[in-house]
């Protein structure tokens, strides 16, 4: 089993700047990619950005250039730094986990409870 738990949400205006935090616990937490999906009001859950285990990225189109996604393998962290935010990007975002994780929810094995991040124009 792993735990995952999201920190650093919050309101900000557009054009502003937030740090999501996910830190991951469990025996074999460390051999898991990580990543970040997001659910705006009204819409399906969305892929936003991936990280593997050995540093390999992707990301949404919708994002590329603005966020970036890392990891402290040895703190078992993964990061999601936002900038220039847009009243778009409003929504509860998830940290995920998975062995083979990619941009698809059925390759996530844990979720996260969500954190809100809500970017005021």
């Amino acid at each position: 089993q792993v735990q995952l738990v999201e920190s650093g949400g919050g309101l900000v205006q557009a054009g502003g700047s937030l740090r999501l935090s996910c830190a991951a616990s469990g025996r074999t937490a460390s051999t898991y990619g990580m990543g970040w999906f997001r659910q705006a009001p009204g819409k399906e859950r969305e892929f936003v950005a991936v990280i593997s285990r050995s540093g390999t990225t992707y990301y949404a189109v919708f994002v590329k250039g603005r966020f970036t996604i890392s990891r402290d393998n040895a703190k078992n962290t993964v990061y999601l730094q936002m900038n220039s935010l847009k009243p778009e990007d409003t929504a509860v975002y998830y940290c995920a986990a998975g062995l083979s994780i990619w941009t698809i929810e059925r390759t996530v094995d844990y979720w996260g409870q969500g954190t809100q991040v809500t970017v005021s124009s």
